[in-house]
Protein backbone atom coordinates (compact mmCIF):
# COMPACT_ATOMS: atom_id res chain seq x y z
CA UNK A 1 0.00 0.00 0.00
CA UNK A 2 1.23 2.93 -0.59
CA UNK A 3 1.79 6.07 1.65
CA UNK A 4 -0.59 8.58 -0.28
CA UNK A 5 -3.57 5.30 -0.21
CA UNK A 6 -2.44 4.88 3.24
CA UNK A 7 -2.96 8.49 4.54
CA UNK A 8 -6.54 8.50 2.52
CA UNK A 9 -7.48 5.66 4.45
CA UNK A 10 -6.53 7.08 7.91
CA UNK A 11 -8.32 10.51 6.49
CA UNK A 12 -11.64 8.41 5.73
CA UNK A 13 -11.50 6.80 9.16
CA UNK A 14 -11.15 10.02 11.13
CA UNK A 15 -13.73 11.36 8.59
CA UNK A 16 -15.72 8.05 9.62
CA UNK A 17 -15.60 7.92 13.53
CA UNK A 18 -14.72 12.03 14.22
CA UNK A 19 -17.73 13.02 15.63
CA UNK A 20 -18.55 9.63 17.23
CA UNK A 21 -17.05 9.93 20.82
CA UNK A 22 -18.47 6.19 22.43
CA UNK A 23 -16.75 3.55 21.26
CA UNK A 24 -17.41 -0.15 22.65
CA UNK A 25 -13.68 -1.36 23.16
CA UNK A 26 -13.75 -5.25 22.54
CA UNK A 27 -10.64 -7.23 23.91
CA UNK A 28 -9.67 -11.07 24.47
CA UNK A 29 -10.71 -12.13 28.08
CA UNK A 30 -8.44 -14.78 28.10
CA UNK A 31 -10.35 -18.05 27.83
CA UNK A 32 -13.41 -16.52 28.47
CA UNK A 33 -13.54 -15.18 24.71
CA UNK A 34 -14.46 -11.35 24.10
CA UNK A 35 -14.84 -8.91 26.71
CA UNK A 36 -16.43 -5.48 25.47
CA UNK A 37 -16.92 -2.12 27.27
CA UNK A 38 -17.71 1.36 26.21
CA UNK A 39 -14.70 3.98 26.14
CA UNK A 40 -14.59 7.55 25.44
CA UNK A 41 -12.64 8.17 22.59
CA UNK A 42 -9.98 10.92 23.55
CA UNK A 43 -8.46 11.50 20.22
CA UNK A 44 -7.59 10.37 17.05
CA UNK A 45 -3.79 11.53 15.77
CA UNK A 46 -2.05 12.15 13.11
CA UNK A 47 -1.27 9.25 12.46
CA UNK A 48 -4.47 7.91 12.72
CA UNK A 49 -4.10 6.10 16.15
CA UNK A 50 -7.46 6.20 18.75
CA UNK A 51 -6.80 7.32 22.53
CA UNK A 52 -8.54 6.43 25.22
CA UNK A 53 -8.34 6.98 29.21
CA UNK A 54 -7.73 3.97 31.11
CA UNK A 55 -7.14 2.75 34.78
CA UNK A 56 -4.10 1.11 34.60
CA UNK A 57 -5.18 -1.75 36.81
CA UNK A 58 -8.09 -2.52 34.91
CA UNK A 59 -9.10 -6.12 33.44
CA UNK A 60 -8.89 -4.61 30.18
CA UNK A 61 -5.25 -3.79 31.12
CA UNK A 62 -4.59 -7.24 31.86
CA UNK A 63 -6.56 -8.77 28.75
CA UNK A 64 -4.60 -6.41 26.49
CA UNK A 65 -1.10 -7.76 27.94
CA UNK A 66 -2.10 -11.06 27.16
CA UNK A 67 -3.38 -10.18 23.16
CA UNK A 68 -2.75 -6.61 22.11
CA UNK A 69 -5.61 -7.59 18.94
CA UNK A 70 -8.65 -5.62 20.05
CA UNK A 71 -11.77 -4.42 18.25
CA UNK A 72 -13.89 -0.79 18.29
CA UNK A 73 -16.94 -0.62 17.59
CA UNK A 74 -18.11 3.04 16.65
CA UNK A 75 -22.18 3.66 15.64
CA UNK A 76 -24.24 6.64 15.04
CA UNK A 77 -27.26 5.17 14.46
CA UNK A 78 -29.27 8.96 13.52
CA UNK A 79 -26.67 9.19 11.15
CA UNK A 80 -26.43 5.33 9.30
CA UNK A 81 -23.06 5.13 10.67
CA UNK A 82 -21.44 1.98 11.64
CA UNK A 83 -17.73 1.25 11.95
CA UNK A 84 -15.97 -1.82 13.21
CA UNK A 85 -11.80 -0.88 13.49
CA UNK A 86 -9.69 -3.62 14.42
CA UNK A 87 -6.64 -3.22 15.59
CA UNK A 88 -3.55 -3.69 18.37
CA UNK A 89 -3.58 -1.61 21.71
CA UNK A 90 -1.07 -1.07 24.07
CA UNK A 91 -0.58 1.09 27.11
CA UNK A 92 1.16 4.42 27.78
CA UNK A 93 1.98 6.38 30.43
CA UNK A 94 3.78 9.60 28.97
CA UNK A 95 2.80 11.85 31.29
CA UNK A 96 3.05 14.75 28.77
CA UNK A 97 0.46 12.69 26.52
CA UNK A 98 -1.69 12.31 29.40
CA UNK A 99 -1.69 16.01 30.14
CA UNK A 100 -1.99 17.06 26.27
CA UNK A 101 -5.25 14.77 26.52
CA UNK A 102 -6.80 15.90 29.65
CA UNK A 103 -10.29 16.82 29.95
CA UNK A 104 -11.79 17.98 33.33
CA UNK A 105 -14.63 15.62 32.85
CA UNK A 106 -12.14 12.52 33.04
CA UNK A 107 -12.19 13.40 37.08
CA UNK A 108 -15.35 11.24 37.52
CA UNK A 109 -13.39 8.31 36.92
CA UNK A 110 -9.81 10.03 38.30
CA UNK A 111 -10.91 12.21 41.04
CA UNK A 112 -7.09 12.84 41.54
CA UNK A 113 -7.12 14.38 38.40
CA UNK A 114 -3.65 14.51 36.32
CA UNK A 115 -2.00 13.18 39.82
CA UNK A 116 -3.91 9.48 40.38
CA UNK A 117 -1.58 7.16 40.39
CA UNK A 118 -3.91 4.63 38.28
CA UNK A 119 -4.81 6.78 35.12
CA UNK A 120 -3.04 5.47 31.61
CA UNK A 121 -3.67 5.66 28.22
CA UNK A 122 -4.78 3.05 25.69
CA UNK A 123 -3.59 3.61 22.55
CA UNK A 124 -4.88 1.84 19.89
CA UNK A 125 -3.30 1.65 16.10
CA UNK A 126 -5.83 0.22 13.88
CA UNK A 127 -4.75 -2.33 11.06
CA UNK A 128 -8.05 -2.34 9.23
CA UNK A 129 -12.09 -0.90 9.24
CA UNK A 130 -15.05 -1.81 7.82
CA UNK A 131 -18.18 0.73 7.40
CA UNK A 132 -21.19 1.45 6.90
CA UNK A 133 -22.32 4.73 5.77
CA UNK A 134 -25.78 5.12 4.78
CA UNK A 135 -27.91 8.27 4.17
CA UNK A 136 -28.75 10.36 7.50
CA UNK A 137 -31.94 11.18 6.18
CA UNK A 138 -34.86 9.00 7.44
CA UNK A 139 -37.11 10.01 5.02
CA UNK A 140 -34.49 8.49 2.10
CA UNK A 141 -33.90 5.22 3.68
CA UNK A 142 -37.95 5.03 5.13
CA UNK A 143 -38.13 5.84 0.53
CA UNK A 144 -35.26 3.19 -0.55
CA UNK A 145 -37.09 -0.03 1.98
CA UNK A 146 -40.36 0.81 0.61
CA UNK A 147 -38.83 0.64 -2.94
CA UNK A 148 -36.81 -2.50 -2.26
CA UNK A 149 -39.81 -3.67 -1.06
CA UNK A 150 -41.90 -2.81 -4.11
CA UNK A 151 -39.51 -3.72 -6.43
CA UNK A 152 -38.35 -6.82 -5.01
CA UNK A 153 -34.45 -5.81 -5.57
CA UNK A 154 -32.45 -5.20 -2.43
CA UNK A 155 -32.16 -2.38 -0.44
CA UNK A 156 -29.25 -0.08 -1.43
CA UNK A 157 -28.43 3.21 0.29
CA UNK A 158 -24.93 4.45 1.18
CA UNK A 159 -21.41 3.02 0.61
CA UNK A 160 -20.12 0.33 2.28
CA UNK A 161 -15.96 -0.60 2.51
CA UNK A 162 -12.77 -2.26 4.12
CA UNK A 163 -10.01 0.23 4.26
CA UNK A 164 -6.72 -1.10 5.51
CA UNK A 165 -4.60 0.87 7.91
CA UNK A 166 -1.60 0.08 8.95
Amino acid sequence: MTETTQQTHKEKLKDLIGNIHIAMLFTHANNEGLSGRPMYTADIDDNGDLWFFTNEYSGKVDDIQENSGVILSYTKPSDNIYVVVKGDGEINNDQCKIEKLWNPSMKAWFPEGLDDPKIALLKVTPKEAEYWNGSSSKLVVAFNVLKAMVTGKGYQDGEHGKISIN
